[in-house]
């Protein structure tokens, strides 16, 4: 197979005119295609006169792909093959069921293939069915009422399945691929397949996740929602069960030698009693910040010009950094293109904030967080768990400046460059469902953050004109953009409690929802392979 890359055509070029083009920069004609399949799609807007769009395509020849290809550099024809997952060979001989602890894209990856290798793993999830958590989520937003096990951050889905559905990443693993052809397997839209920027919205992941769970199910696993793991139970470090709640507050033991942790980033009380239990943790940087709102139409007039309203582009969006040469920096994360920022809560009295979009992208705002990294020498204390605290501290101050009630305090962008107090806003009106409470965010993040943001806001305006418009709306604080923790493993992913598996982005080995599933289907395949280091 070959793979044609800078494939360069206008806006609203059809996928039959994409192949004929392909076959002419290769010299051949498109009947002598066997087959052909858009690769990769990206908008090329560094031009604002002339918006492009470029593909890659892989197409297989009639004839001798290798002399075609060596008639070209590498960078633009090369030889390639057609992905295929080749699931690991089942090694294992125990006849206990593992256990996956978490359904977010790590626990629904690493249960899925487990199931597809015939173990019927069984699966807890401290929140609620996607649907139930739907209801319990809005019923937050409109009542203040917080169910602190079924949130935007607790149950079938993840986080993830309250933001954008963002399914960039950096990571290089072919296992990648794998990732998106599930997705697109269990209901994702097929474009996901080859954006650049691909995400799926938070109105269709909800339908995507439920169709892994009935494939989990089919297959012979078990999903338990409301279900919280209070305990493990440990015999000469290496696993023999683990104690868990049910929705009725019963406490259950269960025997098992094999425990695949996909807690996420906020389960804090889990990661809490794994330390008081012997699990090995370290400090990892993370960072904090802000969620920042600017009218969408401004973010697409400046990255698309005059085709700032042309359907075929869609909302614009942005990834924007800054690294001064003796400072913290700063950037960009998560940025939802016609969404919302919402109050993502899960301990009582504290806020915390996010953001989401639907598929559609078509609300009036777009919003992003910044955030400035964090390393885990800026804790004086030494204690593991020391950014966790941290983050706890910002979320209690964050809830009490916006008046205790989970509203969530906010600022104009002008107010907070001039370091006063904002009484009211302007013409960005915030989203976040819960309202906003005027206020300095000053009171709410330290100095090493604020000081920073600052900066950064006049940085990436230089780099988007109008990013630092006086009435841009940031509101605070977005904390739990990754764990601070990192639950050490082993060359066989395995803790040092031998049988347990940290996995994810709670245990500190994955960053978005991309990652998470990855290293959930790593960790069934070291499952699978059976091995135990001393």
């Amino acid at each position: 197979m070959l793979r044609v890359n800078e494939i360069i055509v206008p806006l609203g070029t059809t996928e039959n005119e994409i192949k004929k083009e392909a076959a002419r920069q290769l010299g051949v004609s498109a009947s002598a295609f066997t087959f052909f399949e858009i690769a990769r799609e990206a908008i090329d807007s560094r031009k604002k006169n002339n918006i492009r769009m470029v593909y890659s395509v892989h197409v297989e020849l009639d004839g001798d792909e290798s002399s075609v290809a060596a008639r070209f550099p590498q960078n633009k024809v090369n030889l390639c093959e057609r992905y295929q997952y080749a699931m690991p060979e089942n090694k294992r001989t125990s006849t206990l069921r593992p256990v996956v602890v978490g359904f977010g894209p790590a626990g629904m990856f690493a249960g899925l293939m487990l199931a597809r290798a015939g173990l019927q793993p069984l699966i807890l999830e401290r929140g609620n069915d996607v649907d139930t958590r739907t209801a319990d989520v809005h019923k937050f937003w409109t009542q203040r009422t917080l169910n602190t096990q079924s949130n935007v951050q607790f149950g079938e889905g993840g986080a993830g399945t309250f933001s954008d559905g963002k399914l960039t990443t950096g990571i290089k693993d072919s296992r990648v691929r794998e990732v998106f052809e599930v997705l697109c397997q269990f209901g994702a839209p097929a474009e996901i397949a080859y954006s650049a920027r691909p995400h799926i919205g938070t109105d269709k992941l909800g339908e995507v996740v439920k169709n892994i769970r009935k494939e989990v199910i089919r297959l012979g696993g078990e999903v338990r929602f409301g279900c919280r793991m209070t305990d493990i139970i440990v015999a000469n470090h290496f696993i023999h069960g683990i104690r868990f709640a049910d929705e009725a507050g019963r406490e259950h033991d269960l025997e098992t030698d094999c425990v695949v942790l996909c807690i996420g980033h906020s389960a804090r009380d889990t990661v809490e009693m794994l330390y008081r239990r012997g699990l090995k943790m370290e400090k990892k940087p993370f960072s904090v910040g802000v969620r920042i709102e600017h009218p969408q139409e401004m973010i697409n007039r400046s990255q698309y010009g005059n085709e700032w309203n042309n359907p075929l582009l869609g909302a614009a969006d942005y990834k924007l950094s800054n690294h001064p040469l003796h400072g913290r920096g700063g950037y960009t994360f998560c940025m939802c293109p016609g969404g919302t920022v919402v109050c993502a809560s899960s301990e009582e009295e504290m806020v915390v904030v996010n953001g989401m979009s639907e598929y559609a992208r078509d609300g009036r705002n777009a919003n992003s967080a910044i955030l400035i990294g964090l390393e885990p020498e800026y804790f004086a204390d030494e204690h593991p768990l020391a950014g966790m605290q941290f983050q706890r501290e910002i979320e209690r101050k964050a809830f009490l400046y916006g008046g205790k009630n989970y509203t969530a305090p906010a600022q104009t962008v002008g107010d907070f460059l001039k370091e006063k107090p904002s009484k009211n806003g302007g013409a960005v009106i915030p989203t976040c469902p819960t309202g906003v409470e005027w206020t300095d965010i000053r009171c709410v993040l330290p100095p090493v953050i604020t000081d920073q943001l600052a900066v950064s806001i006049l940085a990436f305006d230089r780099k988007l004109k109008g990013f630092a418009m006086n009435e841009a709306v940031l509101t605070a604080p977005e904390s739990r953009s990754s764990s601070p923790v990192r639950i050490v493993r082993d060359e066989c992913r395995q803790a040092s409690v031998k049988g347990i598996f940290p996995c994810g982005e709670g245990a500190g080995y994955a960053g978005g929802i991309v990652s998470a599933a990855v290293d959930g289907i790593r960790c069934a395949e070291a499952v699978l392979a059976d091995e135990y280091w001393d």
